[in-house]
């Protein structure tokens, strides 16, 4: 391309009815305004792992238990949170699935979320402190006591929890 082209139009309109690619400038619009953008959120860095316990969960009986940890450090806030360059206490958290097909393919949902910063953010709690907590996406916190106490037997739980992270974009 010479000097005298210009670097915005890498397409001719002109043959498509104007129906072509976007050009380079607004693809760089798009992402900025989120058409196209890879939705990051406002989770601090942490560390995300599971192991297999031997024993079931209410509900599922045939079926070894999938723990996950999620560990946060204690940290500063960013711009995305409440108090920019303000501490946050860190956060150990266990979270519970049933091991076996269903489970397994949510806890690789869980694991894109968290790679994507979608699971967890900083919030300011009724005491005024700034700590971690979960985002929108509703984790079983406890491997027992049902729904209401975030556990299980819960029969909805799976499919609710996929269809929260869809609308997360994460498939």
């Amino acid at each position: 391309m010479g000097a005298s082209h210009s670097s915005e139009k890498l397409h001719c309109n002109r043959y498509l009815n104007g129906q072509g690619p976007p050009s380079p400038v607004q693809q760089a619009n798009d992402e900025v305004n989120g058409k196209f953008k890879t939705m990051n959120g406002s989770q601090p860095d942490g560390q995300m792992t599971w192991v297999i316990l031997h024993r079931d969960l209410p509900g599922f009986p045939e079926d070894n238990t999938l723990q996950i940890n999620f560990i946060f450090p204690e940290g500063t806030q960013t711009d995305k949170h409440p108090h920019p360059e303000q501490p946050f206490a860190g956060l150990r958290l266990l979270a519970y699935l049933p091991d076996n097909r269903e489970g397994r393919r949510v806890l690789k949902l869980l694991e894109k979320a968290f790679y994507q910063r979608l699971l967890f953010t900083v919030k300011t709690n009724k005491d005024g402190e700034d700590t971690i907590t979960t985002d929108s996406i509703p984790l079983k916190t406890q491997p027992d006591g049902g729904s209401r106490a975030d556990g299980y037997p819960d029969s909805d739980y799976l499919k609710n929890v996929k269809k929260e992270l869809k609308e997360k974009g994460i498939e």
